[in-house]
């Protein structure tokens, strides 16, 4: 084999890059966590995936050794703009469906989306160690939806799995590579070509500046390189794998964690290798516009919003209530400065998936700024729709009393900690947010206070006491407590 003739070979080989696509609890994640022997599954809030996340894997199919690029799209209903880009950034696309429980609205939306992008994909049934399911009940609600299955005569593929068991998981896999190599003529990729690579998240890091994770469909990027997110510059400082592994560079199909932009790049950007136009590979429609202080009116409340990623906050902005008033909106923790801007315009903190310190709790306690902090949206949602009810306390965090973690020592069959509080009371009953540093640990109750062998109902300032909480954090010595509403 020549030069020419094993270039394009290799070429061929290329990690096809595939969209995971479908209703919300029907098992993308957990199929993924099958694929890729992880437990993102149990890491997730609620078991929700809340944010775009890529990963590759490798397996050997007809003797060869093949790589698969996975972009996990989030099911809940909020995030279909997400889910559009999902599609528009891959190769194929799986479109899951419970054999439980079939075909559903985001999976006629998902269906919707591959059409309008006319990407190829695989019907993946998923559950299918259940009893008592239907499959073919759910191959003709397909039916409806204008797509036929090859089983009945008709162009798509389906196949059924069980994350559980692992059935036809390695099937599936080789049906993935299977169709991409059979469409290949489509997918005209080179690591020669000039560079074109799809931002499918980016967020803020305090510590590291500006990160987003991209998705490469020609090209190549190099450490210490210049590349383009739209008008963002980039000297690329670090590129890192899904595993957390440094790279110093990386082609076609794969995707990476790239830091080292001057600003956060919105979610669907083109990245190039020198500055250039906007080009039209993604249409990423995103409303999300400052409103001056000026405009808000007085009966309602103004709300800033930030975010752990772009995408969550575009997610957030287009499914929270439409009359809600913004003032800003950004991605990164919340800051003194978001506080004091909040006080100056009477506005509401709504904080997704992001850290709060200490100081800036204070802050917002001393100056009477309403804040809060949501790991699902759905509670989010539903806490704002409560707020324009004209139902205020349900926004309301107020913090009780601070406490310092000073020792450990067993109860029964549980750990007590003992503590000394530096601020305020803690009381049974409270909520209580275990701190370590700005990292918060998790939020528990306080079940039992006592003094000595003595128990009381709450201690103040400058007391030191035992207490027990449930469910047990894995706190350590010099933790702090924050008791709260």
């Amino acid at each position: 084999m020549d030069a020419k003739n094993k270039n394009s070979s290799n070429e061929n080989l290329y990690p096809p890059v595939i969209a995971v696509l479908g209703h919300v609890d029907h098992g993308k994640t957990t199929l993924l966590d099958s694929i890729r022997k992880t437990n993102i599954a149990q890491r997730e809030h609620g078991g929700i995936t809340q944010k775009i996340g890529a990963s590759e894997i490798e397996i050997k199919h007809e003797g060869k050794s093949r790589k698969i690029t996975f972009i996990d799209t989030p099911g809940h209903e909020a995030f279909s703009k997400m889910r559009g880009r999902g599609v528009k950034a891959a190769d194929i696309a799986l479109l899951i469906v419970a054999l439980n429980d079939g075909v559903k609205p985001q999976t006629k939306e998902s269906i919707e989306l591959l059409k309008k992008s006319k990407t190829p994909f695989i019907v993946v049934l998923t559950k299918s160690d259940l009893p008592d399911v239907n499959v073919e009940k759910v191959k003709q609600q397909f039916l409806k939806e204008e797509i036929t299955l090859e089983s009945y005569g008709g162009d798509v593929p389906s196949i059924e799995v069980s994350a559980k068991s692992n059935h036809n998981v390695k099937e599936l896999l080789d049906l993935i590579l299977l169709i991409y190599d059979v469409n290949s003529e489509k997918f005209t990729f080179s690591e020669k070509k000039e560079l074109e690579a799809i931002v499918i998240e980016s967020k803020l890091d305090l510590r590291a500046g500006p990160k987003a994770t991209v998705v490469i469909k020609n090209g190549t990027i190099r450490v210490r390189e210049e590349i383009w997110a739209g008008k963002i510059k980039a000297k690329v400082r670090s590129i890192v794998n899904d595993k957390g592994i440094q790279l110093k560079e990386v082609t076609v199909g794969q995707a990476v964690e790239i830091l080292g932009f001057e600003e956060t790049p919105e979610v669907g950007e083109i990245v190039t290798a020198k500055f250039e136009e906007k080009k039209e590979l993604v249409e990423i429609p995103l409303e999300i516009q400052e409103q001056e202080p000026h405009e808000i009116q007085d009966e309602m409340p103004t709300f800033i919003i930030c975010a752990d990623t772009y995408g969550s906050l575009e997610a957030l902005i287009e499914s929270l209530p439409k009359e809600l008033k913004i003032a800003s909106s950004k991605t990164g923790d919340i800051e003194s400065s978001d506080v004091l801007y909040a006080k100056s315009i009477g506005a509401v903190i709504l904080g997704f998936n992001i850290k709060i310190k200490p100081d800036v709790l204070k802050l917002a306690e001393t100056e009477k700024v309403l804040l809060r902090n949501y790991s699902l949206i759905y509670e989010m949602i539903q806490e704002v729709e409560d707020l324009l009810e004209g139902k205020r306390l349900a926004m309301l965090e107020q913090v009780y009393g601070r406490a310092k973690v000073l020792a450990s020592f067993p109860f029964e069959k549980t750990k007590a900690l003992g503590i000394t509080v530096l601020e305020g009371r803690i009381a049974k009953g409270d909520h209580v947010r275990l701190m370590r540093g700005e990292e918060i640990i998790g939020e528990s109750h306080v079940n039992s206070v006592r003094i000595g062998k003595d128990p009381t109902s709450k201690i103040e300032k400058g007391e030191e006491a035992g207490i027990i909480i449930s469910p047990l954090l894995d706190f350590t010595i010099g933790d702090m407590l924050i008791c709260h509403n």
